[in-house]
């Protein structure tokens, strides 16, 4: 009676730890939030364990049965997209609940896309804020406001569609020279990472078409 949140690659399979495969091939149920990705990564490991779609549209309902199964003996495996499972995913809603019901959760450590970003970004990360995606409108000014005394380092995510978008608001509530990092197909074979200033990520931005997900590293308010 376990559940396992199970950390998976970002990009390079080759980051997945023999841990995490031995748990996703011991297990009687995989929850995946993406099961196109789940089969991609079972067929490279051999793992023929049965899995089922947890995702962001899942009821309340999919994780009540999937603690009932884990209630009646059975061990469950809950996998993200890529990387550790509950961080800007649907995957803490099962966890919650399965906490809730007395039920053991075990931590199966690997990648994580802000970790991943941090490690490599040459900011002070000796403390730092993690805001997940932003909002899209609503809170949106009030939040990029809130960071201009902000003294930690700050890390989010942001799509290929909105990046401009949010550096540019961000250019504008914290001025030209608060320092700035971030990364693209982390782990992948075109990763890339900027390094600079706001007005030099615009800039950056604007001279490009950008794809894939970014990690944004925000440098802190040093003065």
């Amino acid at each position: 009676m376990n559940l396992f949140v199970v950390a998976t690659p970002i990009g390079n399979l080759g980051d997945i730890t023999f841990r995490a495969i031995e748990i996703l091939q011991s297990v009687d149920l995989v929850a995946a939030e993406d099961t196109r990705t789940a089969k991609k990564l079972f067929a490279k490991f051999d793992i023929h364990t049965p899995f089922t779609s947890f995702h962001a549209h899942s009821t309340n309902r999919s994780a009540e049965k999937l603690v009932e199964k884990m209630k009646s003996g059975k061990s469950v495996a809950l996998i993200s997209e890529a990387g550790t499972p509950g961080i800007s995913d649907p995957g803490f809603a099962l966890i919650q609940k399965a906490i809730a019901a007395g039920i053991e959760v075990v931590p199966i450590p690997g990648a994580c896309a802000a970790v991943v970003a941090l490690s490599a970004s040459g900011l002070p990360i000796d403390k730092f804020l993690f805001l997940g995606f932003l909002p899209r409108k609503k809170g949106k000014k009030t939040l990029l406001e809130s960071l201009r005394g902000e003294q930690r380092t700050v890390v989010f995510y942001e799509s290929p569609h909105r990046i401009l978008k949010t550096i540019s608001e961000l250019r504008e509530t914290l001025g030209d020279e608060r320092k700035i990092v971030f990364a693209r197909e982390l782990t992948k074979m075109h990763e890339e990472f900027f390094r600079g200033n706001l007005a030099e990520a615009v800039s950056f931005l604007n001279s490009k078409k950008v794809r894939g997900e970014f990690t944004v590293v925000l440098g802190g308010n040093r003065k």
